[in-house]
């Protein structure tokens, strides 16, 4: 469980995150959504360790994050953010294998080899896996960062925005991934601009606006007409479809 209790944050002198208050369960996924600049991004750096509250805490599992040790906490935990410099040489079958480190140390063994070609295969990479990064796709790297992130195999999986560059075809499969393993027990966040997708996969849904918590719940409750419109300041429609939720704006 990953509790966010009255978390504020100030990037550049401005503050972006105002007492901010969730819960985040194990076994689901709980996708951030809202506008541009709403803070969801910062909000999952404080859950991750990678950036510092001005105030409030954040706990896992009934632990504040803080004085958890890194190598615990990095076995433990896993954060894919938007902009992730990679060197281009590498194979994607190494940069899959870094996920291992925390556990490996840097060398592999036959159990972490066996995760990464499992990863590899999950995100339809297993063709790819002995090509340089800089001889693939945008899609076919930004597949292989998660899969590098999966192969960390923590209890708490973090992404920001990891459908950038997919096709409707690996949105869907990596969803359906990602789902699975929350089935098996991860807590899965991830920020999400696609309602639609937010719908049809997340368990949970936690609304920012302006940095402030503005709706919190399933999806049949945050996406509704009403609240949509409200979050985005625009007419939002809302119709279910063959039972998926549809949004459109």
């Amino acid at each position: 469980m990953i509790e966010i209790d009255e978390v504020s944050a100030t990037l550049g002198g401005t503050r972006v995150l105002d007492r901010v208050s969730a819960r985040i369960a194990p076994g689901r996924v709980t996708a951030l959504v809202g506008p541009n600049g709403a803070g969801k991004s910062t909000l999952l750096a404080v859950i991750g360790r990678l950036l510092k509250p001005s105030s409030g805490t954040v706990r896992l599992d009934g632990r504040e994050i803080s004085a958890i040790p890194s190598p615990d906490l990095a076995r433990r935990l896993a954060i894919l953010r938007q902009a992730t410099q990679i060197a281009p040489r590498l194979t994607l079958r190494d940069l899959v294998g870094f996920g291992r480190y925390p556990h490996s140390g840097g060398r592999l063994g036959d159990a972490d080899r066996a995760i990464v070609e499992t990863c590899l295969a999950e995100l339809d990479l297993a063709p790819f896996a002995d090509r340089h990064l800089d001889s693939v796709s945008g899609g076919q790297r930004q597949r292989a960062l998660i899969a590098m992130t999966l192969a960390q195999t923590p209890g708490v999986l973090l992404l920001d925005e990891p459908l950038n560059n997919l096709d409707l075809g690996h949105v869907r499969r990596t969803m359906d991934v990602l789902a699975a393993r929350a089935r098996a027990g991860t807590a899965v966040v991830v920020v999400l601009h696609d309602l639609t997708v937010a719908a049809r996969f997340a368990d949970d849904l936690v609304a920012l606006k302006a940095g402030r918590l503005f709706a919190s719940g399933p999806p049949e409750d945050v996406l509704t007409a009403d609240t949509l419109s409200a979050l985005y300041e625009t007419d939002i429609a809302v119709h279910d479809v063959a039972g998926t939720r549809v949004v459109m704006a």
